[in-house]
């Protein structure tokens, strides 16, 4: 399928109430507004083609960047490409939900990760924190270096107050995930959820959102989720 097919197709698939929720959640035109569920029986007859997802993601077409992910070849892709999707990447849904997720699947995963998480730049520390999220959320436990997580859990821990928005985001998600996704940090996941207590969250023009990773924690140990892995990272 060529790209001015899958285009036709994904503008055929758009609604404007989809539309609507992606623009007040920072989605810029142009756009389609399809939904996320409705890519997937086009991503079956692709699957993965990494050249046509450069094409479509170089589109700056939310729909269309979202689909490059899914098709996406994440063992196809070199840190450069990784670093020009994340400059694409203009708002959050793209940075912690696209190009994380694709390069959660990359063996460079953690290398490029940690340049973001480093960068002090809002979505690329987002971006990184949250690619972190998806790893530990698939990856077995003896794929990570112990030591590293606990210095991510402290520095989350003395920074993430006065971090950028998004990215206040992903690290309270980077401490709910080790502390459930990852068994061998559970207990200082959780002290450190306690050390760190509600983060505000500004959205704008929206209400304030306060993110609790305690009670979040609390409730997946009640619903006995504890060592939960994905069986994929991307759907």
């Amino acid at each position: 399928m060529d790209f001015n097919l899958v285009m036709k197709e994904l503008e055929a698939l758009g609604k404007e109430r989809i539309k609507k929720t992606y623009i007040s959640n920072g989605a810029n035109e142009p756009l389609f507004g399809v939904a996320t569920g409705a890519m997937k029986p086009l991503s079956k007859i692709i699957k993965k083609d990494q050249p046509l997802a450069e094409q479509l993601y170089a589109t700056g077409n939310y729909d269309a960047m979202y689909f490059a992910g899914i098709i996406a070849d994440p063992m196809a892709m070199s840190e450069e490409d990784f670093e020009r999707w994340i400059d694409g990447a203009y708002f959050y849904m793209l940075s912690d939900y696209v190009v994380a997720v694709t390069l959660a699947e990359a063996d460079i995963a953690q290398v490029v990760a940690d340049k973001w998480i480093a960068s002090g730049e809002e979505l690329k520390m987002s971006a990184g924190w949250s690619c972190y999220c998806w790893l530990l959320g698939n990856r077995k436990d003896s794929e990570f270096n112990a030591d590293k997580l606990a210095s991510m859990l402290n520095q989350v821990e003395n920074t993430i107050h006065e971090s950028p928005e998004r990215t206040k985001s992903a690290m309270n998600n980077f401490i709910y995930t080790v502390a459930i996704s990852y068994v061998p940090l559970h207990e200082m996941a959780v002290e450190t959820a306690k050390a760190v207590g509600p983060v505000e969250m500004k959205r704008g023009k929206k209400k304030s959102s306060i993110l609790q990773a305690f009670e979040n924690i609390q409730k997946e140990l009640d619903r006995g989720k504890l060592g939960f892995k994905r069986k994929y990272v991307r759907c």
